[in-house]
């Protein structure tokens, strides 16, 4: 008797150990708080209001981290609901220029690299609120004012993280306020398809889209350049998406493959055969813009926004600008380059 005593005894003394560190650290599956938190986020806000987009104009970027920080703090990790980060929202919102609004799925650096931190569109990371957050990591522990920087829960674990929620109300409001042409970048490569659902842009950005505000929504589905076309305007879950819009009264375009993009993914494959370009490129110096027209399949499509001069005080150039915002330089040895 005295034997089973002392198992059982041992067996609570182990389950209350493991409780106990669990508590305390290395709980959960994902990784912990991103080290020097408020240092990043306070000097990103900064570096938004005076040089990304003074545009906005003053805000109290110790105030918004303080609103930000109170959202998930001394709480349970797996009780932080979107509404905990109203106030954070609140003092960082701005307007969002009309036909700025670049949404996506499953193409998060693209996104970043062709809306250039909001001069060529805006896409959620782009705005003050998205900025503060993009690629970082926090959450809190219950009982505590501390962060935790072993481990932060997943989405797997509880889907009402701090981050999770925090990205849920941030997409709710970059819907709320996108106006004019809405423009829908998705990866033709993505495992799964173009279009997932649950994803956020199905589960929280078009439920709150302003449809009285909302001229047309543009649908672009680009490929990776050394990736499958699995999925396609038309077909699969593109179709599915456009259905859904059109059903919702909106007027809707899709391009595949859409050139201004694949022109920025070619600067990183200029070998790929996606991206290897005619040989009537090779045109001699003083070539004029018709010539140019040649360079892709149906650039004469973009005349509109295209231009071209020459490369003054250079040989072998010939400059095409605004395909559109991008200038290009092609170099009759190193072919084409792009600087945005």
């Amino acid at each position: 008797m005295m034997k089973n005593l002392f198992l059982s005894l041992l067996l609570v003394s182990v389950l209350f150990m493991n409780s106990f560190l669990e508590v305390q650290g290395g709980k959960w599956k994902g990784e912990g708080t991103t080290q020097n938190l408020e240092s990043i986020v306070i000097g990103r806000c900064y570096d938004y209001i005076r040089i990304v987009n003074p545009a906005v104009g003053e805000k109290n970027c110790s105030e918004i981290w303080e609103a930000f920080k109170n959202a998930f703090i001394n709480k349970d990790p797996c009780s932080i609901l979107p509404k905990d980060y109203e106030l954070f929202i609140n003092l960082s919102l701005h307007t969002i220029p009309p036909n700025k609004s670049l949404f996506w799925e499953n193409n998060h650096l693209l996104v970043n690299s062709f809306a250039d931190r909001g001069r060529r569109y805006m896409s959620l990371a782009d705005t003050l609120f998205g900025f503060f957050g993009d690629f970082l990591n926090w959450c809190g522990q219950a009982n505590s004012i501390e962060l935790d920087y072993e481990s932060c829960p997943t989405t797997e674990e509880c889907e009402n993280n701090a981050v999770e929620s925090f990205w849920r109300m941030a997409s709710i409001t970059y819907a709320q306020h996108s106006s004019g042409v809405i423009h829908v970048l998705l990866n033709g490569s993505a495992v799964g398809g173009a279009y997932p659902e649950p994803g956020f842009f199905a589960d929280y950005e078009i439920p709150n889209l302003q449809k009285d505000k909302i001229s047309q929504i543009a649908i672009w589905v680009v490929d990776d350049v050394e990736g499958p076309d699995i999925d396609s305007c038309g077909t699969h879950t593109v179709e599915k998406l456009e259905n859904r819009l059109k059903t919702l009264g909106y007027d809707v375009t899709c391009t595949d493959n859409y050139k201004s993009v694949m022109l920025l993914l070619c600067v990183d494959y200029p070998d790929d055969s996606k991206c290897t370009l005619s040989s009537s490129l090779l045109f001699r110096t003083g070539s004029v813009l018709p010539a140019a027209y040649h360079i892709l399949p149906g650039i004469s499509d973009m005349k509109d926004s295209l231009c071209h001069q020459p490369c003054f005080g250079c040989q072998n150039h010939l400059r095409l600008t605004e395909v559109p915002c991008f200038n290009m330089w092609y170099h009759q040895s190193r072919g084409w380059q792009l600087h945005a």
